[in-house]
């Protein structure tokens, strides 16, 4: 239960959040499209790197990805280290998009191949955010709503509209508000606050689940009691490593392994971090709106130092949570096994869904307990806010424009509003149907439908950039087909269930194989037709660069760049190497 303090606290937030976008609307007034989703392309390395993590952070990571580590450890961290694909984007891939003074990522296309490539890739990305982010990020936070905020109901004759669709509701209305009325830059400097609140709320939930395992007084190995946070670490690895099952929580898994044999987790989570870090809007539109390359690059750098801490953030406390629950620890009288679970055939297992939440409601002093609720509304609302601003620019330069050229600067502002509230009712109207395909928990469910989604994308931008022959046949054959073979895989686990039920091939190799089989296709359509023509390789493609480009380039960065990518690289194969053995 909430108490003043905590109100308090979230009060707080709140009036720092409408001061942000108070402030950024008095420094720069939206009068046309550039304005409203690219931030009038005047944005810092620093709000940039906080923005492109705040985005990405959302309420599945408090509430799926938290879960995935209670029941399956650290399965899901691949997809989490993915700081070398943010360096690898700002190196690679960034030059080209920034370059050619693009605002969308389906128009990079259409300078690269042509408006047929544009149209299908505005498409695939549009249903992509249906699919996997608007309904997730809501549902995730409405969950996290219910089991925080129990008590805040309204009732309406015989009718009570619960926490869940409250906490939903408001924040969707909230987050449309200011992310439509401020734009991209109201978005990408409430993300600078929200990243600060959102990694001290996290924080504090593992260093009090780390205290509250180590004063739990379980008998360590060596004969001595925990009590004291250093012995909290201690104890976890000793309740893993009982278990009969314990590769279950470990880094890699078997190729046979039902839901995340290695090799496919390989493949599926580089292509995934592929798409989503180097030609997903919702993140590029972030360094679009850099003030020059090289605010944009070191934002991306900057962006991929913090993608490091999510592990240790969300899916740690999901982890110490399971301790906690399997060693039935007690607190305030009551047993965790008591706390966070769902019955399943008839017997009382823990539910990964509920896990940060419980932590929160539980363990938590007054006042922290603000803190981390506040993180959590600012995780949901950023992610949101973010969503809905790259929603309306697809939209609304990707396809109404495009219908209609002739349309005013300040009508598109007008229609780029509007599509906010159509496609988050869109994507409530698929809460039910995700419910029902995510039964490995809401993190597997966004990692499945990504892995049918992203491989096509990743073979056409990929190839667009490093093959020069490649032409818009190949382009349109590969989106078009590789979007229907996922979608078929999609709609078949949909029917018959995934790796639980019927999963004609599993997920994750799965992805590997779309990879390979859309890279064939864009091959074989490409050779099928002539060659592009030369406007549409010339500083699209790395053999299409010139020396003026180059030059320009390499003067956009120096060893500052090139010591922080390194750091940031050295820092991801660091935990790799500590988690590759740190149960043995």
């Amino acid at each position: 239960m909430l108490t003043w303090i905590d109100w308090l606290m979230i009060g707080g937030y709140f009036g720092l959040l409408a001061g942000v976008v108070v402030f950024t609307m008095m420094r720069k007034k939206i009068q046309n499209g550039e304005d409203l989703f690219l931030g009038g392309r005047s944005v810092g390395w620093l709000a940039i790197g906080a923005s492109i993590f705040a985005a990405n952070i959302g309420s599945e990571h408090l509430i799926g990805l938290a879960g995935s580590g209670a029941a399956v450890g650290l399965s899901q961290s691949h997809w989490e280290f993915h700081s070398w694909v943010l360096v690898m984007m700002s190196w690679v891939f960034l030059p080209f998009y920034y370059k050619s003074g693009v605002s969308t990522m389906p128009e990079f296309l259409e300078r690269r191949f042509g408006a047929k490539a544009r149209w299908i890739l505005s498409l695939v990305s549009l249903a992509a955010y249906v699919l996997t982010k608007i309904s997730v990020t809501v549902f995730a936070g409405a969950l996290f709503f219910e089991v925080m905020m129990p008590e805040v109901q309204i009732t309406i004759g015989s009718t009570v509209i619960t926490s869940f669709w409250i906490g939903a509701i408001a924040t969707v209305i909230l987050a449309g508000v200011y992310s439509s009325i401020g734009g991209l830059s109201a978005v990408v400097y409430t993300d600078l606050v929200q990243t600060g609140i959102i990694l001290a709320g996290t924080l504090s939930v593992t260093a009090f689940a780390l205290h509250h395992l180590g004063h739990s007084g379980v008998v360590l190995g060596d004969g001595s009691t925990a009590a004291s946070v250093g012995d909290g670490w201690a104890v976890l690895k000793q309740t893993i490593k009982a278990m009969d099952n314990v590769e279950q929580f470990g880094l890699w898994h078997s190729l046979s392994h039902k839901a995340f044999p290695w090799l496919g987790v390989v493949v599926a989570s580089a292509t995934i971090g592929v798409w989503y870090w180097c030609t997903d809007q919702f993140i590029i539109q972030r360094t679009l709106a850099a003030k020059n390359l090289t605010n944009a690059r070191r934002g991306a750098i900057w962006g991929g130092a913090l993608k490091l801490c999510p592990v240790f953030l969300f899916l740690v406390p999901g982890m110490l949570g399971f301790a906690l629950w399997h060693n039935n620890v007690t607190v305030n009288g009551t047993p965790f096994q008591e706390l966070m679970y769902k019955v399943v055939d008839g017997a009382k297992v823990i539910d990964g869904d509920k896990v940060f939440p419980t932590l929160v409601q539980n363990l938590l002093p007054v006042g922290f307990r603000g803190l981390v609720v506040a993180g959590m509304i600012a995780a949901l609302m950023s992610s949101l806010a973010s969503l809905f601003n790259s929603v309306s620019t697809l939209f609304t330069v990707d396809v109404y424009q495009k219908l209609r050229p002739e349309t005013s600067a300040r009508k598109l502002v007008t229609i780029g509003r509007t599509t906010t509230v159509v496609m988050t009712a869109l994507g409530l109207l698929w809460l039910p149907i995700m419910k029902a395909i995510a039964g490995g928990g809401l993190y597997q469910y966004i990692q499945s439908v990504q892995s049918f989604l992203a491989p096509p994308i990743v073979a056409v931008f990929v190839m667009g950039l490093f093959w020069k022959r490649m032409n818009l046949r190949g382009a349109v054959w590969g989106l078009s087909l590789g979007f229907v073979l996922g979608m078929a895989k999609l709609g078949a686990n949909a029917l018959w269930g995934g790796a639980d039920g019927f999963a004609f091939i599993q997920d994750f190799y799965f992805s590997g194989l779309l990879l390979i089989t859309s890279i064939v296709i864009v091959v074989v359509a490409s050779l099928s037709a002539p060659a592009p023509a030369e406007v549409n390789t010339k500083g699209l493609t790395f053999a299409g660069l010139d020396p003026a480009f180059k030059e320009e380039n390499r003067a956009s960065w120096n060893w500052v760049d090139v010591v922080s990518s390194i750091v940031v690289v050295g820092c991801v194969l660091a935990a790799y190497a500590y988690f590759w053995t740190w149960l043995d």
